[in-house]
């Protein structure tokens, strides 16, 4: 990978040194001038690297060269890290100006020490970068000056033509029977309709398009049909050039500019019904596609044009309908297209058990996608025997997908195609198993802490970012299986093909190490790693920036202290690690060594009981995730020293007693998945004030122990919810063992939330009988779930327009869903739980009707008023499941009806 990202690691290192705060470093341990040295000397060779990147395709001494000035490069990196963070501990320090030097000098890194040491330091780099830029001159680089968002391609991709022998196309039928309706019975309000094709390389668009291209009914139907392979190049005079040619079956005058040949262009199509395929675009800017666009609009209505894209974006950009999305092939299709190659006129083989079991084997290697099937078909074409076939299975099949084959290096186009922090990200995806669920927003952490993400707009935070980027290499197939909730991604895969690319393009800087042989082989310039902690000992390298636990294996055969001495000791540039699921039972006091280090995972450590403090000086630490540490019963007591944190993730961590005073001062936190108010203010917590200033919080809160608040009225609103807009889902949790009596004066109308909110969840509340008059303000609400309350009926539910899931349990009192019955102007109807699709109502024994009648409450007549329902309401209109359980509702006839119409 060292060939796609030196470049933008050199840019990197140059907005680093230059900046305010590195200068300010380097006058307080009088290193201004080395820095200043070793910023000149890696613009110097950023000069050259965009000529080294392109040359080092095809020289691998360039190749050998750059990943050498890489690994320098990052080397320099962890030290602007450490001085970086050096900086921020003396700015946190307390006291005055005196003070704080004085502990300085006599503190046990010694400054004066540190200066000299860290001196040395970049003396060292500088010394490696002098002799590797003097190395540059061997090869002679020219000096290039270009965006890092422009590419090029190592490979291009032969010209695609329009014809195709029929019997070459296997399990395509559907999809060409879906185009052409598209193509011959669909009617658009346009002239000329636009179809894109998308997925990645390998599936087959091109092959279908020609399918199609081919049809006779498509032959009959279209005056003029015209073929035209775009690839990496969009320049619309060319493409201008190449549709006349296609049309006309003669190259047009070189000489023509490009007003002569739009006149030409529209001589040809005006008044004609056309077929134009546009093979292959990778182009993403609008502007340049309008320019074509406008040019090709004279055609009659019906004129269709066919774009086959690896980009999402692209089809965007080109058309307003839905892209035909290509999905790999059916396990059937896939064997007749592998039988049909690998064996071809062996019909004996084909039916033969030993074969067959052994080609199906290797078919689950090629994902349904027919350039795969193709290749390695091919391939065992020459292998005629039962003992070959076998070899290459469990030998040639791997170095075929990395190395010889032909389909790797078609995906790498897509990948040549990307901006150089989208490679970043990509590459570092290689950590993860094969089929494995990824967490999207883990990812994105993943890529903050590595420093991938450009916040290049101070408006957007990281992850919002990060997220961006996500959805880039999503809009070019670089995932798959992607799914989302109704605000962002949630989880994606990748495909065994794009694994391989992902492994192939990271080369020594990724790893996973699942034995002893890998873990022995690991390159002492490895960066990031995902292994099983017990082969940590085996590892050679301490230059590590990411180690990763990702296995369904929990057996380890070291202890607590082993593996955190072993981290400890070989591990100081971490900037990621992730110990979840492993059962880890205490942290050690030293981790504070770990200074570089963003993320820290310690979720599912059953038995941890406490943090140590030390981990407070880790100010670097932007996430801490510690969901499901059942025991854990405190947090750091100095946690607001961790000013850089934004992720403070504690769910299901049952056993913590209170927060710690002082969390309220990290205004930077966007998770906070759970506040514990401290039951009778023993343990010295945080009150519900310090949410206060907490607006950037985001996802799901929790507040526990809310029976317990003292002063109620006050700290509920001191809490501020109504100023939390990001927030997605409150729950306000109640205790069933609080025994106060102050119980009035906590009023829910007090914890009024902001509108955004989607999600509420109010458990235990034994106060007023009335819902708070805000709910009907949280016009954004899907889910609403209140168990064992104190509500005896409720006048907002049903109106809410985007309620889709209510579930009451143990709401004893309640009698009614709504106050008043809900009645239309002038006698329309008015809808009722106009959204509702899931309606869950258990142990409500006094619930009597969904709304109150014209009769009193304490009217018991068992006569219902049901004429409102049928003649005013559309009652649960979107309902599609309900479980109602000791709730005697005398009305129900309403919702089974909506049900059964």
């Amino acid at each position: 990978m060292a060939e796609a990202i030196a470049f933008d690691i050199a840019t990197e290192l140059i907005t680093k040194l230059s900046s305010r705060a590195l200068s300010q470093v380097g006058l307080w341990w009088n290193l201004k001038h080395d820095i200043d040295d070793l910023t000149r000397t890696v613009r110097t060779i950023k000069a050259v690297l965009l000529d080294a990147e392109e040359k080092s395709v095809t020289d691998n001494l360039i190749k050998v060269w750059l990943e050498e000035l890489k690994d320098v490069l990052y080397d320099a990196d962890d030290l602007l890290d450490d001085f970086s963070t050096e900086a921020l501990r003396k700015d946190l320090m307390g006291g005055n100006k005196l003070t704080k030097e004085v502990r300085l000098f006599f503190s046990s890194s010694n400054q004066f020490a540190y200066g000299l040491r860290m001196g040395g330091q970049i003396k060292a780099i500088k010394a490696r970068l002098t002799l590797i830029g003097s190395e540059a001159k061997n090869f002679g680089f020219l000096v290039r000056d270009r965006p890092i968002e422009t590419s090029f391609m190592t490979k291009k991709r032969p010209q695609t033509h329009s014809f195709v022998p029929k019997d070459k196309i296997i399990g395509r039928d559907d999809d060409k029977a879906s185009l052409l309706k598209l193509m011959l019975e669909f009617e658009s309000e346009e002239n000329v309709y636009i179809i894109p094709i998308v997925g990645f390389g390998g599936l087959g668009k091109t092959a279908l398009a020609q399918f199609v291209y081919n049809d006779k009914m498509v032959h009959d139907h279209f005056e003029l049909k015209m073929w035209v392979c775009v690839s990496d190049v969009f320049d619309v005079k060319i493409i201008v050039e190449n549709i006349i040619k296609s049309a006309t079956n003669r190259a047009p005058d070189q000489n023509l500019e490009i007003d002569q040949l739009q006149r030409q262009l529209r001589d040809i199509i005006d008044g004609k019904k056309y077929l134009l395929v546009l093979d292959d675009i990778w182009n993403e800017e609008r502007e340049e596609w309008v320019s074509l666009k406008e040019l090709l609009v004279g055609g009659v209505k019906g004129s269709r044009i066919i774009v086959t894209t690896r980009s999402s974006r692209v089809a965007k950009i080109t058309s307003k309908c839905q892209p035909y999305v290509l999905k790999g092939l059916s396990d059937d299709d896939a064997w007749c297209l592998f039988k049909e190659i690998a064996f071809e006129q062996r019909y004996a083989d084909s039916t033969n058990s030993a074969f067959v079991e052994i080609g199906r084997q290797i078919l689950e290697r090629c994902g349904g996608v027919p350039l795969v099937i193709r290749t390695i078909a091919s391939t065992l074409f020459y292998k005629e025997t039962e003992k070959e076939w076998r070899s290459f299975k469990d030998n040639e099949l791997v170095r075929i997908s990395q190395n010889e084959g032909k389909f790797l290096p078609t995906l790498k186009l897509s990948y040549d195609h990307l901006p150089s922090h989208l490679k970043h990200c990509f590459a570092y995806c290689r950590l993860y198993p094969k089929d494995h669920e990824i967490n999207v927003q883990t990812l994105v952490q993943f890529w903050i802490a590595q420093g991938f993400i450009k916040q290049l707009n101070p408006s957007q935070s990281p992850e919002e970012i990060g997220f961006g980027y996500f959805k880039n290499l999503v809009d070019r197939s670089f995932f798959q299986e992607v799914k989302n909730d109704e605000t962002w991604f949630t989880t994606c895969k990748m495909h065994d093909l794009m694994h391989d690319l992902a492994e192939s393009v990271a080369g020594i800087e990724s790893c996973v190490v699942d034995s002893d042989k890998i873990a022995s082989k690991v390159s002492e310039n490895c960066r990031h790693i995902s292994i099983n902690p017990s082969l940590i000992p085996l590892l050679k390298g301490k230059k590590l920036r990411t180690l990763l636990y990702i296995s369904n294996n929990r057996v380890r055969n070291l202890s607590d202290d082993e593996i955190w001495d072993l981290i400890i000791t070989r591990c100081r540039y971490l900037r990621v690690l992730a110990l979840n699921d492993l059962g880890i039972e205490k942290i050690s006091p030293s981790i504070y060594k770990l200074k570089h280090l963003r993320y820290l995972n310690l979720s599912k450590s059953f038995f941890i009981k406490i943090l140590p403090e030390s981990i407070c000086k880790i100010q670097n630490l932007l996430v801490l995730k510690l969901d499901g540490c059942w025991k854990l019963q405190e947090l750091p007591k100095k946690i607001e020293k961790l000013v850089n944190l934004t992720h403070l993730a504690c769910r299901d961590c049952f056993g913590l007693t209170h927060m710690p005073r002082g969390i309220g001062k990290l205004t930077s936190l966007e998770t906070l998945s759970e506040f514990v108010v401290d039951k009778d203010g023993s343990h010295g917590g945080a009150d519900l004030s310090e949410l206060r200033l907490l607006n950037n919080l985001r996802g799901q809160l929790q507040i526990r122990n809310l029976g317990f608040v003292k002063n109620a009225k006050e700290k509920f609103k001191a809490a501020n919810l109504k100023e939390k807009q990001h927030l997605r889902s409150l729950n306000l949790y109640w205790n069933a063992d609080n025994d106060d009596d102050d119980d009035d004066e906590k009023s829910l109308e007090d914890l009024q939330p902001h509108p955004n909110l989607k999600e509420l969840w109010i458990r235990g509340w034994r106060g007023d009988a009335k819902f708070p008059s805000w709910l009907s303000l949280l016009t954004n609400l899907v889910k609403i779930n209140i168990r064992d309350g104190n509500f005896k009926h409720n006048p907002s539910f049903a109106q809410l327009p985007c309620l889709k899931h209510l579930h009451i349990d143990n709401c004893t009192e309640l009698q009614y869903m709504d106050d008043n019955s809900p009645k239309g102007s002038q006698g329309e109807a008015q809808s009722f739980f106009p959204s509702l699709k899931l309606l869950r109502l258990w142990d409500c024994p006094n619930m009597r009707s969904w709304w109150r009648t014209k009769k009193s409450i304490d009217d018991d007549s068992n006569e219902d008023d049901t004429t409102v329902m049928g003649t005013s309401t559309t009652a649960f209109p979107c309902l599609s499941s309900l479980e109602i359980e000791n709730c005697p509702l005398s009305q129900c006839r309403c919702i089974l009806h909506s049900m059964v119409s």
